[in-house]
């Protein structure tokens, strides 16, 4: 027997949705049936068209209310974040108010209209000095963005929502606007012949933006609460994701030069040996992120489709 949940439309609202995780979510949930999108970020209008999108500033309260209760949603996904990891040490009131006070006020309406909230958190939440972690490791941040993002996981913990937290490390994958991620960027200095400086010292595992926004949309099929870790598939340092990547595209690797993280002088501290490991989402959400090989070949077809 159908019941009529099944025969409504889920709705889904992206926060965030200009971002790259937000791009890929948006593709992604655009091609589902059954399924009312509306899009958000601070930008006046959608990198993607064809789309309901409204902006919104999750630092103002009001518009945050506006957002969630004209829409309604079902499920939010936050992908909004202040990231910028050394900014975060100068801009701490802004890094703040996105990263905390935004996913406070996403709780606050996602309980009102009994919305379940996915937000997307990071593995900066720990010191670096043991990893990889499970989701039951101790959490110890060194840098204000790690606090921030582990202050709103505490914010999501006692809101009274609906929620599940994503932690994940090292985005990289194909996005059709906005920066170029750490991939593109080694491809186009290499390319260039720029020479460029890379760390042998933090140890991750890097997440392809397609396979971290799989994991979030099963996290929403499911209907799953509390903390999933969602990275990639093979844990190495920055160093010798670099060297795969040039090897891949067949650049010149004597363009990398090894270097350690205190070298570069960043102002904020970057836990070192990292990374997640994400058996739990392997078996509860059956999330099978793909090799580093497979992404590049995923990102090397969807740049010539462009």
């Amino acid at each position: 027997m159908i019941s009529s949940k099944d025969i409504l439309k889920r709705r889904i609202l992206i926060v965030g949705s200009n971002g790259r995780l937000g791009q890929s979510l948006v593709k992604k949930i655009m091609t589902r049936e059954k399924t009312e999108l509306m899009c958000s970020s601070i930008e006046n209008e959608s990198l993607i068209s064809g789309v309901e999108y409204k902006k919104a500033d999750i630092t103002k309260k009001d518009q945050v209310k506006k957002l969630v209760l004209d829409f309604v949603p079902d499920f939010i996904i936050n992908a909004a974040a202040y990231t910028n990891v050394d900014k975060c040490e100068s801009e701490r009131e802004l890094a703040w108010k996105i990263n905390v006070s935004g996913v406070e006020y996403l709780a606050q309406y996602a309980r009102l209209v009994d919305a379940h909230l996915t937000h997307v958190s990071t593995d900066y939440v720990f010191d670096g000095k043991d990893g990889p972690y499970t989701e039951s490791d101790i959490t110890n941040p060194i840098s204000y963005y790690g606090r921030t993002k582990l202050a709103s996981e505490n914010a999501l913990k006692i809101s009274g929502t609906k929620c599940a937290i994503v932690r994940t490390n090292v985005l990289f994958g194909p996005s059709e606007f906005g920066e170029p991620d750490f991939v593109n960027w080694v491809v186009d200095s290499l390319t260039g012949k720029k020479k460029i400086r890379i760390v042998t010292d933090q140890i991750n595992n890097p997440t392809f933006i397609p396979d971290i926004a799989d994991g979030i949309l099963k996290i929403v099929d499911l209907n799953k609460d509390g903390i999933y870790n969602l990275g990639g598939r093979e844990f190495l340092s920055r160093f010798e994701f670099t060297e795969k990547i040039a090897e891949h595209f067949n650049l010149d690797t004597t363009l990398i030069e090894k270097i350690v993280t205190k070298d570069l002088k960043q102002p904020a501290p970057r836990p070192l040996k990292s990374g997640l490991i994400t058996l739990k989402a392997e078996t509860e959400l059956n999330y099978k992120p793909r090799s580093l090989k497979e992404a590049f070949i995923l990102m090397t077809k969807e740049q010539s489709e462009l």
